[in-house]
């Protein structure tokens, strides 16, 4: 298997149907605070700077915790709002800054046969973090450690996705 480094952008996706209509779904997904309700790092989320909802541009804070890493917060902006069929975000770190992302985020809906299909993606990026700081330190460990950070965030996907899959059949 290839080595896989920061710098090749490393990505994980899930998907899940939802036995509901995209409507129902994209209500939950375009809520900033519904993976805050689901067991992953996310445990609180508020708009910045006057937002009320999402837009292209509208920037939120992220309140996470880790057991291994601890708590941190984070600045993200909306890269991509597109009613009922994405919903995606950029992370920076705490600071705001905008020259590389920490991490890319997005929910995708597609409608199919009885629900919605309801795909959750993120890709690592070279922004401060824990991460970078980690591999700095230890280069020799990048394969190990990009892997371990991918499998944090597959468990969180995993628990999102189920979630709302969940709470949107109910």
């Amino acid at each position: 298997m290839a080595m896989v480094r920061l710098a090749d952008g490393p990505e994980f996706e899930a998907d899940v149907h939802v036995a509901a209509s995209p409507d129902r779904v994209w209500d939950l997904v375009s809520d900033i605070t519904t993976p805050t309700r689901f067991g992953g790092e996310l445990y609180e989320a508020e708009w910045l700077d006057g937002a009320t909802g999402p837009a292209v541009g509208a920037t939120f804070v992220g309140r996470n915790r880790n057991e291994l890493l601890g708590t941190w917060e984070t600045v993200s902006r909306v890269f991509d709002y597109r009613p009922g069929h994405a919903f995606g975000w950029e992370v920076r770190s705490s600071d705001g800054g905008y020259e590389r992302p920490v991490a890319r985020w997005r929910f995708e809906l597609e409608p199919e046969e009885g629900g919605t299909r309801l795909r959750q993606s993120v890709a690592i990026g070279a922004g401060a973090s824990y991460l970078v700081q980690a591999i700095a330190a230890r280069p020799e460990r990048e394969e190990e450690l990009v892997g371990m950070r991918l499998g944090m965030l597959e468990k969180g996907i995993r628990s999102t996705l189920d979630g709302i899959r969940t709470h949107a059949e109910s």
